[in-house]
């Protein structure tokens, strides 16, 4: 008998084994399932607030100084403005402006005399008055350089023990720079009370050239009136030229020595009431390669109107400014050139500080983001003084903390932020 073929019966797995299609069944369930909580998990990834990127900056101590910076114009400190002391003909004056002058040497100008003028006698008293005044003025001129010259030589000693002392490391740097910049400005002083004496020297003798003109007993053998330099430098200007008759006191030309300059900063009276005399300047964009050094001279007590160039009324305060340091020979200063100046108003040698781009307004308050756990927090803070790019903290902030420069409008309490590659150190 024949044996019969196999059913599928006979090929049944053992009881308990797997059977191969319940096995793709439940991959067929479980795939949908998870594609589904994948689905899910990216939603809400996607849903999470993603970190805004910022740049950062930290809080720290040093120095800070605020300044206040304005144009101005150089001119020289002591000018003269020629003029005859009585009427008479003037001759053509072949001066011009830039031409040198030396002191008690160089003509100015020649005139020839109003003679009726000269033998009045009231214009004799007036004119032996003007010498006793003129020899008053040299006199005191003659005081007043000997004190110069005095202070000088004091100061000179002062700068000579300085720098022992500061090479031996008993003094600081600073208290070095105090007494050799004390040696430049006396020099300018003794400068300016030599340029004094000569002007009186001047005046003395062009009053007594008038009383010698008033004592001839006639025109043709009175000698022409010549007017000399009282200084030595150049003719600034020259305001008449041509021959012709001129009343006493007519201005004819200026002259000064362009070496005796400072510079004539206008500023804003707001500004100008935190500005004290002896503060220090820095004088840029003159034309040359460095800044120089200058100091506050003389704060003028009265405003007055300017129209700024928008038209808006502006109330200014002229500031006087002394140069501490000699100018560079090749890059010669003249009178009214254009300058800047960096007027110092307040310092502090260590100031906790925060960058002023890291803070903002919120009605009356000061506020800035501080980067803590990777989240930005908002905090209140109190400044002082303020230069532009740092401002001092009284109140609201530690050194070592991190805060958010120029905060973007999306950046909000508790935000994550991530600093950028090129943050502050």
């Amino acid at each position: 008998m024949a044996p019969s073929s196999p059913t599928p019966r006979d090929h049944a797995p053992a009881d308990g084994a797997p059977r191969r299609g319940a096995k793709k069944g439940a991959w067929r369930k479980a795939i949908p399932t998870g594609l589904g909580i994948a689905l899910l998990g990216a939603i809400a990834l996607g849903l999470l607030p993603k970190p805004v990127e910022v740049e950062t900056a930290p809080i720290h101590t040093g120095p800070l100084k605020v300044t206040v910076l304005e144009e101005g114009k150089t001119r020289i400190r002591q000018r003269h403005m020629i003029s005859p002391p009585v009427p008479g003909y003037l001759q053509r004056i072949i001066l011009r402006a830039g031409d040198r002058i030396e002191a008690g040497r160089t003509v100015l100008a020649v005139m020839e005399g109003e003679w009726s003028t000269f033998l009045n006698p009231r214009a004799r008293a007036e004119t032996e008055a003007r010498i006793q005044i003129a020899e008053a003025a040299r006199l005191r001129s003659d005081s007043e350089v000997d004190r110069a010259r005095a202070a000088l030589d004091l100061a000179q000693k002062e700068r000579t023990r300085s720098q022992a002392l500061q090479e031996s490391g008993s003094i600081s740097v600073k208290e070095w720079e105090a007494a050799d910049n004390q040696v430049t400005v006396l020099t300018r002083a003794l400068r300016v009370a030599e340029f004094s004496r000569q002007v009186a020297e001047f005046e003395l003798a062009q009053a007594k050239a008038t009383l010698q003109q008033a004592q001839a007993p006639n025109g043709a053998k009175a000698e022409p009136y010549r007017i000399v330099a009282p200084v030595t430098g150049f003719v600034l200007g020259v305001s008449e030229e041509n021959a012709r008759w001129v009343a006493a006191g007519t201005p004819l030309m200026e002259v000064g020595d362009p070496r005796d300059l400072e510079a004539e900063i206008e500023l804003l009276s707001s500004d100008a009431v935190a500005v004290r005399p002896g503060a220090p300047v820095s004088i840029e964009e003159w034309g040359g390669p460095a800044p120089l050094r200058a100091r506050v001279s003389l704060i003028e007590p009265g405003a007055y109107t300017k129209v700024s160039a928008l038209g808006v009324e502006e109330q200014r305060v002229k500031v006087r400014v002394e140069f501490t340091e000699d100018l560079p020979a090749d890059h010669p200063l003249g009178d009214r050139f254009r300058v800047e100046a960096r007027i110092e108003t307040w310092s502090a040698p260590d100031v906790l500080q925060v960058p002023t781009g890291a803070l903002f307004r919120r009605g009356g308050d000061w506020l800035t983001f501080v980067v803590e756990n990777g989240k930005a927090r908002v905090r209140k803070v109190e400044i002082a003084h303020n230069n532009g790019v740092s401002a001092e903290i009284r109140a609201g902030l530690r050194a070592g903390q991190r805060v958010v420069l120029h905060p973007p409008d999306t950046l909000s309490e508790g935000k994550p932020v991530r600093p950028r590659e090129n943050t502050r150190p």
